[in-house]
């Protein structure tokens, strides 16, 4: 029987994700949702009565710190329209939590494209040039 209620929890989870994001890009009317924000994932309760959403957003502290109060106060409004889109008897209490995992992304391939970048220059002699004796190097 808990199996049966991990899937249900999970897809749940997947259809509160979907609803969120779509509330977010087409019906938010916060003024204080300033940042690009991306929903990243859900965590629900195997009771579906709290749910984690976690969420990305680009900009500065201040935009991503007005973003999450913007969240914050449009909570209840977002669990009456995801209770009555998924017909819920009853709809979970959203709690918002920054999803760093994007911009740590964003930034390992930065200093992984830095790397290749300054490679080839800092490793002259790696390509067929004279080394140290003034010979050709035969590769």
């Amino acid at each position: 029987m808990p199996l049966r209620n991990t899937r249900r929890s999970d897809r749940v989870a997947e259809a509160v994700r979907e609803e969120v994001a779509t509330f977010l890009a087409e019906s938010a009317k916060d003024p204080r949702i300033v940042g690009f924000v991306t929903v990243t994932g859900v965590e629900i309760t195997p009771d579906l009565r709290h749910a984690k959403v976690f969420v990305s957003v680009m900009g500065s502290a201040v935009e991503k710190e007005a973003t999450f109060e913007g969240l914050t106060s449009t909570a209840s409004h977002l669990r009456s329209r995801v209770g009555r889109a998924l017909r819920l008897r009853v709809a979970p209490e959203f709690q918002f939590k920054e999803d760093d995992s994007v911009a740590r992304a964003a930034r390992i391939e930065s200093l992984l494209a830095g790397i290749k970048a300054e490679s080839p220059a800092s490793h002259p002699a790696d390509t067929s040039s004279p080394d140290s004796t003034g010979e050709e190097s035969s590769d």
